[in-house]
């Protein structure tokens, strides 16, 4: 069988109502399984992870940004977290029987249909990319829905690659693309400065000459109803750069700036061996389950 995963990021981490409407319509897809999802409500954002067969994926992939679209305003979202649109991005990950170019087919189908069916305009990134700069998420999130509002339509550089050359009203645009895993890690200081968190992204990150496979931000949070100073990472492949590693600096950045780490956070899944050498207790991982493994949901799969 075929397994790809599949890991769409919402802009509403406030609503518990609103995630559980879009997690129905992906459950009600037959041989899909739910891997996870979180909510974030400093980021204003969710997470979902679910995986199956590839014509299953990308029909609960449909679903789930048709009911985004339904429920979810961009012009009243606010959050600490960079977005594009209601289903801000929708990743598909090689797991099982699959190449990632084999995904990079199944992105552009997928973004064809979203922009055809729902009229929202979609950008392709990573591996799926049509053009260089959009290989880096970033650079399609440039100016996010407000700034993408004003420039698409007028910009050749904003049009997206499928759908209207036009931002939906309240549902903004989609970035859908194809990659290998990712992990999403951020670490909580025990401080809430926030140009402490921007320093220490600034040093670690691979764009300012840090570590490999790093993208990381500075951002200030709600931790146990107090402000908490947040580097928040994207680690694009942890065989290069690890958990650990990251932790490791950021521990030593912080340490220069007299701060400690108060603890840390695995958004989503990870693969079993991300963990090899060191735990999610050494980590300060907090809320840690065993159920964020991936290898401990594919039994399901039939």
């Amino acid at each position: 069988m075929q397994v790809i995963e599949c890991v769409p990021n919402f802009s509403e981490g406030r609503r518990p109502s609103v995630i559980d409407s879009i997690v129905k319509e992906i459950n009600s897809v037959p041989r899909i399984i739910l891997m996870g999802h979180e909510m974030d409500a400093s980021h204003n954002r969710s997470v979902i992870t679910f995986a199956g067969p590839p014509a299953a994926v990308i029909e609960a992939a449909f679903k789930a940004t048709r009911k985004a679209k339904e429920l979810i305003d961009l012009t009243k979202h606010r959050g600490e977290h960079p977005r594009l649109g209601a289903t801000d991005v929708i990743p598909l990950v090689p797991l099982k029987n699959i190449r990632l170019a084999e995904c990079v087919n199944l992105a552009r189908e997928l973004g064809e249909i979203i922009g055809d069916k729902l009229q929202i305009p979609v950008f392709l990134y990573e591996e799926a990319a049509t053009r260089p700069a959009y290989k880096n998420l970033a650079e399609v999130r440039r100016g996010e829905f407000e700034g993408l509002k004003t420039a698409i339509g007028r910009d050749p550089d904003r049009q997206p690659d499928f759908g209207p050359s036009k931002i939906h009203p309240t549902a903004g645009a989609t970035a859908v693309g194809a990659r290998m895993i990712l992990i999403a890690y951020n670490i909580n200081l025990a401080s809430d400065d926030l140009k402490i968190a921007k320093k220490i992204a600034r040093t670690i990150r691979e764009s300012n000459g840090g570590r490999p496979a790093v993208k990381a931000l500075g951002m200030l949070v709600e931790e146990s109803g107090k402000k908490a100073a947040q580097v928040t990472m994207n680690l694009t492949n942890y065989q290069i750069t690890s958990m650990e590693t990251v932790f490791t600096d950021v521990k030593k950045e912080a340490q220069k700036l007299g701060v400690t780490i108060q603890n840390s956070e695995l958004i989503g899944l990870c693969p079993a061996d991300a963990l090899a050498g060191t735990s999610a207790e050494k980590l300060l991982i907090k809320n840690f389950d065993q159920q964020q493994i991936i290898e401990n949901h594919l039994s399901r799969l039939k």
